[in-house]
């Protein structure tokens, strides 16, 4: 067991991210591990399509890129890397790895976690009454994939068997990070608040610069955009970690900005469901401990559950989506009139073509500030994009949708320029479909070299909810309020999605703000400000040692994701909506808020 700090950069967000966070964390020597996280639902439908192009195509090809020019300064270093690049098809990833590795003439070993794909077992899944955790819809007939999310513990293994890069497929986003502070600290599988502790840390880099002021409600005070931090955790092997970035880079690291991506797409923080453990963060704690660092402990963690998920992705028929830019005066008027127009002309060839109506369909006017539904203060603006999204069972009826657009720049209002991006491409309307599996069914592997490994994954559970801390909540008692102000003057707030419910985490700015919060964000209250995009109920829950709440609204994003016809699929913007929101106030805040002012006009001067 080894007891010195470990420090692990988080070098991808997503797939498409910069390929040059990897270099600037391996230049400044910043790491111990580097690790690269690709993978969401809707990345795991693409690369499943690819494949079925190209069957040595399914992985995230950016990995190879990235790091193939950085091989001689990880081996120099000594640094591991872990990464979710093996997408649906690691093996083919580690094959393009090992051959750089080759040319390179470096001792490198590869190792790659297989058993998360069941594409393979569909006939055996459909002999089961599975249904989708939500909707309880059956099992679709045909998928595009079917990956469970598994954990950390393959990649122990991978990294006890020498590997010294390790391509895995799904797996928790965290997991990529509690595996080596297993494998380093020599945590067992059931140190439950340890391995709380680590995901926690894997949760906090798996979004990047998000924890490093990316996507921070004060964006204005961020400095060095341009250059931003990509974020380091330094791990103790009491579980507890600092957050921070290399030096002389751009971004900011406090307990905010560490904050806002310790609530983001959290669901329930005293319930937070994962392969290898079930935690509760709901007593975490933030504090700034030096210039662009904070620490960040009490994470608890019990017995994880008996089932992986799975997400499962499938098609559900075609989707097309167009813009088109308008410029004059009544633009928003102009653009609703082409709008309807051309839905309205495309229905009238689909009748005389025998094509069914459209299954869905949406206009969208981007400029007139559609997101904000009738809350919005539309006004004046002289261009806006009209964004047309539709969606029909029938390729060849998108392919006459596409067709037709073009004519409305002749045939319609004044001052369309033309369509952006060109004509759209009918393409599959990818669902989600989210179920468990008994682990006791999936078979975990890893291979390195000629060698193969059976993971031994507990397959027993043990989770019992009663186990849980029950949460604190504060008093339901409403403070006295005299005045209101916006509760973007009182709270950081971050949002995202967690399929087609969004997540909002909420963070009190000071300590005497929260219960205004707590009484003004009652879910009936979140629920009428997004009335016309929450269609199912608001969760709320406490999150008492770092001032916040987090707000979980069902049903709200269309579908999410892929299967979202609506300008924000993801919720990405819901918080930024709320923070609009005004908030009563009593005295003594507003009082505070005046002080904090001059002291802020006072130092700028």
């Amino acid at each position: 067991m080894v007891s010195d700090p470990i420090r692990i950069g988080n070098a991808s967000a997503f797939w498409g991210d910069t390929p040059f966070a990897a270099a600037q964390l391996l230049r400044a020597r910043a790491v111990d591990v580097l690790v690269f996280d690709y993978l969401a639902e809707i990345t795991m439908s693409l690369l499943a399509r690819l494949r079925l192009k190209d069957p040595h195509a399914g992985f995230a090809p950016d990995f190879p890129l990235v790091i193939g020019p950085l091989l001689p300064q990880i081996h120099q270093q000594g640094v591991r890397v872990i990464a979710n690049a093996g997408g649906v098809n690691p093996l083919a990833c580690r094959a393009v790895l090992e051959d750089l590795i080759q040319k390179s003439d470096l001792p490198l070993k590869v190792a790659v976690v297989l058993g998360d794909d069941l594409m393979d077992h569909q006939a055996r899944l459909a002999e089961q009454d599975i249904r989708d955790m939500k909707s309880g819809k059956p099992l679709p007939d045909k998928l595009i994939s079917a990956n469970a999310y598994l954990g950390a513990l393959p990649i122990v293994d991978a990294l006890e068997a020498g590997a010294d890069i390790v391509i895995t497929g799904r797996c928790c986003d965290s997991s990529l990070a509690l595996a080596p502070l297993m494998h380093h600290f020599g945590w067992q599988k059931d140190d439950y608040d340890l391995l709380a502790a680590g995901s926690l840390a894997g949760h906090i880099i798996e979004c990047g610069a998000h924890c490093t002021g990316g996507n921070f409600t004060d964006w204005d005070q961020v400095p060095g955009f341009e250059n931003v931090g990509f974020p380091v955790v330094t791990c103790f092997a009491d579980g507890s970690f600092e957050v921070g970035k290399p030096p002389e880079t751009g971004g900011l690291v406090t307990p905010a900005s560490v904050g806002e991506q310790f609530v983001y797409e959290m669901g329930d923080p005293g319930c937070y469901i994962l392969p290898d453990v079930v935690c509760d963060f709901s007593h975490v704690t933030l504090a700034q401990v030096g210039e662009n660092r904070v620490r960040v402990q009490g994470a608890k963690g019990c017995a994880p559950t008996d089932s992986y998920k799975v997400a499962a992705t499938y098609a559900n028929g075609y989707r097309a989506d167009v813009a088109v830019l308008i410029v004059g005066p009544r633009a928003a008027e102009k653009g609703r009139r082409v709008g309807e127009a051309i839905l309205k002309r495309v229905a009238g060839l689909f009748k005389l073509r025998g094509f069914a109506p459209f299954s869905d369909q949406q206009i969208a006017l981007l400029g007139n500030e559609h997101c904000y539904g009738s809350r919005g203060h539309a006004g004046a603006s002289r261009e806006v994009v009209l964004r047309l999204s539709v969606r029909h069972d029938d390729k060849k009826a998108l392919g006459l949708f596409s067709r037709e657009i073009a004519q409305a720049a002749t045939a319609t209002a004044p001052g369309l320029t033309g369509m952006i991006g060109g004509r759209p491409h009918p393409s599959p309307s990818v669902e989600l479909f989210d179920f468990l599996i008994p682990k006791d069914q999936v078979q975990v592997r890893v291979l390195i070299g000629e060698q193969q490994i059976e993971s031994v994954v507990p397959t027993a559970g043990g989770f019992r909810p009663e186990l849980l801390q029950p949460a604190v909540y504060p008093s339901e008692t409403a403070p006295v309020t005299e005045s209101a102000v916006l509760l973007e003057r009182l709270a950081w707030a971050r949002s995202g999605d967690k399929g087609n419910d969004a997540n909002i985490g909420v963070l009190a700015r000071e300590p005497l703000f929260l219960p205004y919060l707590w009484a003004a964000l009652t879910p009936d209250a979140v629920k009428a400000w997004f009335a016309e995009l929450c269609e199912g109920p608001v969760l709320r829950w406490s999150l008492p040692k770092v001032n916040g709440l987090n707000l979980l609204l069902k049903d709200s994003l269309g579908g999410g994701g892929m299967a979202s016809l609506r300008a924000d699929p993801q919720g990405k913007a819901f918080a930024q909506m709320l923070l609009e929101m005004p908030i009563p106030v009593g005295a003594e805040v507003m009082a505070h808020l005046a002080d904090l002012e001059n002291h802020r006009s006072t130092v700028e001067v």
